[in-house]
């Protein structure tokens, strides 16, 4: 008598695309985005993604702080609105959210990003 095993192949979970949660424009306060901005690691946040004028991947930030704690930035800055995080395949993106800041604040981010490029271009000279 033989004994025919079955072996059971066990399909994969499907998975669901990773997503990243934002608050809408109307649930931007002025105060968490203006906490969010006074830090300058974050500063330089804004200030490179605005310089690039397309989106980056969080590895292709030149930050004086560890990945973890630059890690920590990009979440301070994404729950107060300034950025949108998303992921291609594996790798999370950062794009300023400026349109919809200016909708919000007008001119808060220019003016941010100007002043920083002045204070950059000081301390480098």
């Amino acid at each position: 008598m033989s004994v025919v095993r079955e072996e059971s192949v066990m399909a994969r979970p499907r998975t669901q695309p990773r997503s990243v949660e934002h608050p809408a424009p109307a649930e931007f306060s002025l105060q968490s985005v203006l906490e969010a901005l006074a830090d300058p690691v974050r500063r330089m946040v804004v200030r490179q993604l605005a310089r690039a004028g397309q989106d980056m991947s969080c590895g292709t930030f030149d930050l004086p702080v560890s990945r973890s704690t630059a890690t920590h930035h990009f979440s301070v800055l994404r729950e107060a609105g300034v950025l949108r995080q998303y992921y291609v395949g594996t790798t999370k993106m950062n794009a300023l959210r400026a349109e919809e800041m200016e909708a919000r604040f007008p001119g808060l981010l220019p003016a941010l990003v100007a002043a920083e490029e002045r204070e950059h271009t000081a301390i480098s000279a």
